[in-house]
């Protein structure tokens, strides 16, 4: 059975960027319902269950098409949220080693970076996810839809590529303290990126 991961750190950890109030709506609520509604629809079936949920989501073909998309929203609720709460840390620092030099590389600086994510960001219409990936060290912006994630390989565009950072720009996400301004959420979540965290899963991936 997949469960729900504890916050590595308190409720209020990540004030005043991200309020209290929305963890735990966000954990207790959101990714819960997620890992409920995926158990479910898994019941009987073992060795499903008994998948890492990047397997799973990776080997969508092999659930059962009648709860197949059941699976696909609520396990990519699971892996994403999972990923999410790793990559925000209280006092977030600047980044530092490799991955600024990637950035660098890649988008010219940091703060050119934060610019095209960002943009990624406001134009994701509807709710969806961010994302910064890795195909062997190069690195690139995409989104996706909903609870899509680039862990599903079986996505054309997302094939190959490990995400490495990504926001959650669902409204649930900030609503209760940004209301509709999501530039405002996207500008203040910086503060609280977890860039440690960005750098070993770059690690990872060359």
């Amino acid at each position: 059975m997949f469960e729900l991961p504890q916050l590595p750190y308190e409720y209020n950890a990540l004030e005043p960027h991200i309020d209290e109030q929305t963890m735990h709506l966000h954990h207790d609520k959101h990714h819960a319902a997620y890992v409920t509604n995926l158990n479910e629809a898994l019941i009987g079936n073992e060795k499903l269950l008994s998948m890492p949920i990047d397997q799973l989501l990776k080997n969508l073909d092999q659930v059962p098409e009648a709860v197949r998309t059941k699976v696909r929203n609520n396990g990519g609720g699971h892996a994403n949220h999972s990923m999410f709460w790793l990559w925000m840390i209280k006092g977030g620092k600047m980044p530092a080693g490799k991955i600024t030099e990637v950035l660098d590389s890649t988008f010219g600086s940091l703060d050119k970076f934060k610019e095209a994510f960002a943009k990624a960001a406001l134009g994701r219409f509807g709710s969806g996810w961010v994302w910064l990936v890795s195909e062997k060290g190069k690195l690139n912006i995409t989104d996706t839809p909903n609870q899509d994630t680039p862990l599903m390989e079986g996505l054309p565009a997302q094939a190959g590529k490990s995400p490495i950072l990504g926001l959650d720009v669902w409204e649930h996400a900030y609503y209760l303290k940004y209301q509709n301004r999501r530039a405002d959420y996207v500008a203040s979540w910086w503060n609280v990126v977890n860039w440690q965290k960005v750098e070993e899963l770059l690690a990872q991936t060359l």
